[in-house]
């Protein structure tokens, strides 16, 4: 058998896993999103559009949209601006140390979410170690409400997708020329003036793949504005877990659910429109 008859069987084993992995799953999202809800609060199996005008008529669906939209650009634009310069530092270094550097900005990835989650309440809670050493610096008198509240969660936002924005900015910095650099500097460019004229337009592809990762990353996440957020903080994640467990109301968490995949495929779309014409 030749290798263009093999491809496609090596894909069927993909395929299969993919349909019951994700698109059986999806398909019963899409159903649930049809059902209604009876008066003794169980699911009625319907074909009904009712439930979907019910959820967008609300306002708290607007508010929480724009919560969760509002939330992920900050996080995100706070990590790219702390992920850029390791970034650029790991991709020009030549120390033979390059690797382990490397190990050490993506190992955050490797720790679970509870555990940064927490490790975040230690550090910013009304006792943790920002607040005790303010305190014993005599900068402040009263401990600064960092936690359960926006502050808390954008903080933690942004460091928890800051190692994937590392690795996506690493990936798009392949367009970076070094001996451009030092032509821009031959000709009296200034350190600064080169890096807004030839580093920075070379690296927009990067930025643009990086911020689209990292907001969509954000806008999906449950577990950091869950716990930081201290059931203060309300965006689209978290009132789908609460409508699918707590209000045991799956019709209203599915259509939930589906305005979201949307918008993320729709975000998702658009940074990757934004990278290809900033490549050209």
């Amino acid at each position: 058998m030749t290798a263009s008859r093999r491809l496609p069987l090596l894909l069927i084993p993909a395929t299969l896993l993919l349909l019951v992995v994700y698109v059986w799953p999806s398909l019963g999202l899409f159903r649930n999103a049809f059902n209604e809800v009876g008066p003794t609060g169980a699911m009625v199996e319907a074909w009904s559009l009712a439930t979907a005008r019910a959820t967008f008529h609300d306002s708290f669906t607007f508010e929480l949209t724009l919560n969760s939209l509002w939330l992920s650009a900050v996080s995100t634009l706070i990590a790219l601006c702390l992920a850029y310069p390791v970034s650029l530092f790991l991709f020009r270094t030549d120390s033979r140390f390059r690797g382990l550097l490397a190990v050490v900005a993506i190992l955050p990835m490797l720790v679970s979410g509870v555990v940064r989650v927490f490790g975040w309440l230690a550090i910013l809670g009304d006792r943790g170690l920002v607040n005790t050493t303010l305190q014993s610096l005599g900068l402040i008198t009263t401990p600064l409400k960092l936690v359960f509240n926006w502050t808390g969660v954008t903080i933690g936002l942004a460091e928890s997708i800051m190692p994937y924005m590392i690795l996506a900015l690493l990936a798009g910095f392949g367009r970076l020329d070094r001996t451009l650099e030092e032509a821009a500097r031959s000709l009296g460019a200034s350190p600064f003036r080169t890096f807004r004229r030839v580093t920075l337009p070379l690296s927009l592809p990067a930025i643009a793949l990086a911020a689209g990762l990292g907001f969509v990353l954000s806008m999906s996440a449950y577990i950091t504005p869950k716990l930081l957020g201290g059931g203060r903080v309300f965006v689209l994640a978290t009132e789908i877990f609460e409508q699918a467990t707590t209000n045991t109301n799956w019709p209203v968490a599915a259509v939930l659910a589906i305005y979201t995949l949307i918008l993320l495929l729709v975000l998702l779309v658009v940074s990757n429109l934004v990278a290809r014409r900033l490549q050209r």
